[in-house]
């Protein structure tokens, strides 16, 4: 395909990416609202409490709308979503969206603290070991990131909490936070909460950094530039580091993702104030709207991530996009 002609397919790709998130999107919040709806116990017992008869439960569940169809419910529940009304907590009858505000904002605190650590981390890493495939430094960081990547997060997590709280007391084990305050109002307390994500997923983006640099090394215009004589540092910085940009784009939103959805162990370890308690004790509770709204805002967060990486990498490599 000749390269004037793929700009002018790249608008028409970037709608297909766009109609395919939200596709998806739609999806999740299908197989959400279906999963919340197994779950064991009875949202209008758990609004009434303990002592309700049968006949008070089936007036509340006439009330909460619970008796309809089920086709009917996921639908009125995807168009106030729209909307931007996630629906009234059946156990505390707040609003979902005042109830998740404060909490959502705090785990998109701690998810970009982490992402910018890891993309930091990650590509440092993962660059200087492509660089030099096999050698000393690549086997050593690799050997590295394969053990971090075989912790789990919880252990991780822990092990950070005994050396640098309990054993050297630099840091705090919990991250309290002033009521009405930010997680802001004591950095320290964010330092172990992002460490514990991010060197699980620097490790992990390492390794994707380093197979793209060891690829593109490879590559027949990394290898024409070095036989026609450039210095190693514009072979790189010009010739091979931009041909990693696309799929390291991808890996990196791919653990944005995996970031936002993974971070209710870590919260919960730290004590952190953000989604992972209120979607337990909805959970615990079967607050069926807590449940259905935390889990939208956390699939569209995801959804969101991967769709700019798709049109990042639209953008970074209009012809080989055009291509695949």
């Amino acid at each position: 395909m000749s390269g004037g002609r793929a700009p002018l397919r790249l608008p028409r790709l970037m709608a297909r990416r766009l109609a395919g998130a939200v596709g998806t999107l739609f999806t999740a919040s299908a197989l959400l609202f279906l999963a919340a709806e197994v779950l064991p116990g009875d949202a209008a017992a758990a609004s009434l409490g303990g002592g309700a008869d049968a006949g008070q439960i089936a007036r509340m569940r006439a009330e909460l709308g619970l008796d309809r169809p089920l086709v009917l419910r996921y639908l009125d529940w995807v168009g106030s979503a729209l909307d931007g009304d996630l629906g009234t907590s059946t156990v505390s009858h707040r609003p979902v969206g005042e109830l998740v505000t404060d909490p959502l904002l705090d785990t998109l605190l701690l998810v970009v603290l982490s992402v910018l650590v890891t993309v930091a981390v990650a590509t440092s890493v993962g660059v200087l070991a492509g660089l030099r495939p096999g050698s000393a430094l690549d086997r050593l960081l690799s050997a590295g990131a394969v053990a971090l990547v075989s912790i789990p997060q919880f252990v991780t997590a822990s092990v950070l909490v005994l050396v640098f709280a309990s054993a050297l007391g630099v840091l705090p084990a919990v991250s309290l936070v002033p009521l009405g305050g930010s997680p802001l109002d004591d950095p320290a307390a964010l330092v172990l909460p992002v460490a514990a994500l991010s060197l699980f997923s620097a490790a992990w983006a390492s390794r994707m950094v380093r197979a793209s640099v060891v690829e593109a090394g490879r590559s027949p215009h990394v290898e024409s530039a070095r036989l026609a004589g450039l210095p190693e540092h514009r072979v790189v910085f010009r010739h091979l580091l931009p041909t990693t940009i696309g799929p390291c784009l991808q890996a990196f939103a791919w653990l944005t993702g995996a970031l936002v959805g993974g971070t209710a162990v870590v919260e919960r370890v730290f004590n952190y104030p953000g989604l992972s308690a209120p979607l337990v004790s909805a959970v615990v509770n079967h607050d069926t709207a807590v449940l259905e709204g935390i889990g939208l805002l956390l699939s569209g967060a995801v959804v969101v991530s991967l769709l700019l990486a798709d049109l990042l990498d639209l953008v970074a490599d209009p012809h080989g996009s055009v291509a695949r």
